[in-house]
């Protein structure tokens, strides 16, 4: 009897012991016994520790804009497993996954594969199966021993590198870096969207003899009144619109989206250079993505964002800076693996409240309430914060607390958008 999307999924959690297992031996071998098929004439992986989805959001616009059928593979999800394989805009319905896990199943046979890796097989499954123009694929986690490496991309982006998932890849920036560095091919582009990058990416980067692209040196953003202009070393230089994504950093991640365009310039290319200027003006006027500085509206108003390590935290902390307003009540959640402290840290004086959501009854990697409390109290003595067992009643305490003209900010985990999210669609 076939299975349902939600019982294929419950599936899948059991097939590997391991919820997490990097190397590319058991899903490579799989999908050779599929036939391993291209995704899509050009494919762009974009790896990186913040800026993936947006920066895959920008890119999905543009290309559509300029004509292209475009897929896109992204995850974690946050409202339905659906979200993470999108064709022409649309998210992939249960009979397409349904029948995509059974050609999977069929062709792993003992071969034991994650959850992700079902996942990622069934993207490039389903992409091939539709006679894409481009494939974008976001990198899960690190980039060398991450599922999506089994594709040899014709560019590979790397938008920033941040402490995160240090058990699975290493103590520093230098050793992250070198992780996401894996997905750059020899002879091919490898776009760099941070200003200051590890020097472990940047020397693993170029041991790989790909072409690197980097933020600051061979492209930059100029910034104006109204708009701004992106600016290549070749003397290039495209007026652009403000992107609709509001916080500062998304400059960085559609100039990159953009550089990964650019580099694609060829007679073949996907996106012709002539008509690059207008692709990304249009792209960048539509192109969003869930719960990233969201505003979900009201007064006092909530917004939602994934910022889950310090990076995405100092990045949520210049927006707030160049966005003054009443006080900021917070509704924050957090995974075991992540770095609360230097999360806590880079918020710290824009804060005026914590509401503290203990995550442990959605994901055995949550962190309860007490133990965020104790994290808070060690990195921000004297914080006014009170703690609670669910997203939910953390976020009726904001409601209760913040006045007119304040701000409810719940950030911290994708399990704390998801559920403000799905509360908000009611």
């Amino acid at each position: 009897m076939s299975r349902t999307l939600a019982e294929w999924l419950i599936y899948q959690e059991h097939v590997n012991v391991r919820s997490i297992e990097l190397g590319l031996d058991r899903v490579r071998t799989v999908w050779e016994r599929m036939g391993a098929p291209a995704p899509a004439r050009w494919t762009i992986t974009v790896g990186g520790t913040n800026g993936k989805g947006s920066t895959v959001a920008m890119l999905e616009a543009m290309l559509s804009a300029a004509g292209r059928r475009v897929g896109c593979y992204t995850s974690p999800h946050l409202l339905r497993y659906n979200e993470r394989i999108r064709i022409d805009g649309r998210d992939a319905d249960d009979e397409a996954l349904i029948a995509s896990f059974e050609r999977i199943e069929a062709a792993r046979g003992e071969l034991p594969l994650t959850y992700f890796e079902f996942g990622t097989l069934a993207a490039l499954d389903l992409f091939a199966r539709a006679d894409l123009d481009v494939a974008v694929l976001e990198v899960g986690l690190g980039g060398r021993l991450d599922a999506v490496n089994i594709i040899d991309a014709d560019v590979a982006v790397i938008t920033t590198v941040d402490l995160d998932h240090m058990d699975w890849l290493g103590p520093d920036r230098d050793s992250i870096g070198r992780e996401k560095a894996g997905i750059a091919r020899a002879g091919r582009p490898a776009i760099v969207g941070e200003l200051d990058p590890p020097a472990g990416l940047i020397d693993t980067l170029h041991t790989s003899g790909a072409k690197v692209e980097r933020a600051g040196t061979d492209f930059r953003v100029e910034r104006g009144v109204a708009g701004w202009r992106w600016l290549h070393r070749d003397g290039t230089a495209l007026s652009l619109p403000d992107p609709v994504l509001v916080a500062p950093v998304q400059y960085a991640n559609a100039a990159t989206a953009l550089a990964a365009l650019y580099a694609l310039k060829g007679e073949d290319a996907p996106v012709p250079v002539p008509a690059i200027a207008a692709a990304a003006s249009a792209g960048l006027r539509v192109a969003k993505v869930s719960a990233r500085l969201q505003s979900l509206g009201g007064d006092p108003a909530l917004i939602v964002d994934v910022g889950h390590n310090p990076q995405a935290a100092r990045a949520l902390a210049e927006w707030l800076d160049a966005n003054p307003g009443g006080h900021v009540y917070a509704v924050y959640g957090a995974l075991a693996d992540k770095d609360v402290a230097g999360v806590i840290r880079a918020l710290s004086s824009r804060i005026h409240d914590w509401q503290l959501a203990g995550l442990d009854r959605d994901t055995p990697r949550g962190l309860p309430g007490e133990a965020l409390a104790d994290e808070l109290q060690l990195a921000l003595p004297g914080a006014s914060f009170e703690v609670h067992a669910t997203v939910h009643a953390a976020l009726e305490a904001a409601r209760q607390k913040a006045q007119r003209g304040d701000r409810i900010l719940a950030f911290g985990s994708f399990f704390v958008a998801a559920a403000v999210l799905s509360e908000s669609n009611r």
